[in-house]
C-alpha cells in the first residue's frame, strides 16, 4: 500500500518500489490488482498446492470420533493411536494416510498428540475404587 502511495504522490514506479522494497514488477502487478478489486486485491491469495486429504466434513466427522475416544470390540484399542486412525479412516473414508500424515492433519484441528495413561481393557473399575477409598483387606 506504502509504494501504491508513492506511485500516486508522483514518484516514477521504479522508485516507489525502491522505497519499500519490492522489485518494480512486483509493484506494477500490485497495482493492476488495486485498481481491479481495491485494497482487498492486496491481501495474500492461497497459495497453490495440493487439496487436502479430507474434506472439511470429513475432518469434522475425524475430530469427533477422535473427542469420543475408541471403542474396544470396534476399534480394537482403549485409546487412539495414529495407526489405529489410519485405519479408520481407511474404512470410514476409504482413504490411505500415513500416520505422519495424519499427525500433521491433527495438529491442523489444534489437537495435541498426548498419550493417555496405560489402562487395562479388563480392569476391574469397582475394584479400583474400592481400593482407593481403602476397602482393601490389610494383611
Amino acid at each position: 500500500m506504502l509504494a501504491i502511495a508513492h506511485a500516486l504522490d508522483g514518484l516514477s514506479r521504479a522508485e516507489a518500489a525502491r522505497l519499500v522494497g519490492l522489485e518494480r514488477q512486483a509493484l506494477r502487478d500490485a497495482v493492476v490488482r488495486y485498481n481491479a478489486e481495491g485494497l482487498e486485491g492486496l491481501a495474500d491469495r492461497p497459495k497453490p498446492g495440493r487439496p487436502p486429504t479430507l474434506s472439511e466434513g470429513e475432518q469434522a466427522v475425524l475430530m469427533a470420533t477422535i473427542l469420543r475416544g475408541p471403542d474396544l470390540e470396534c476399534d480394537g484399542g482403549v485409546e487412539w493411536m495414529l495407526p489405529m486412525l489410519c485405519r479408520w479412516i481407511e474404512g470410514r473414508f476409504n482413504k490411505r494416510l500415513h500416520p505422519a500424515s495424519l499427525s500433521r492433519v491433527v495438529r491442523g484441528l489444534d489437537l495435541s498428540r498426548q498419550k493417555t495413561r496405560p489402562r487395562h481393557p479388563q480392569a476391574n473399575e469397582a475394584a479400583k475404587a474400592a481400593f482407593a477409598k481403602g476397602g482393601y483387606a490389610a494383611r
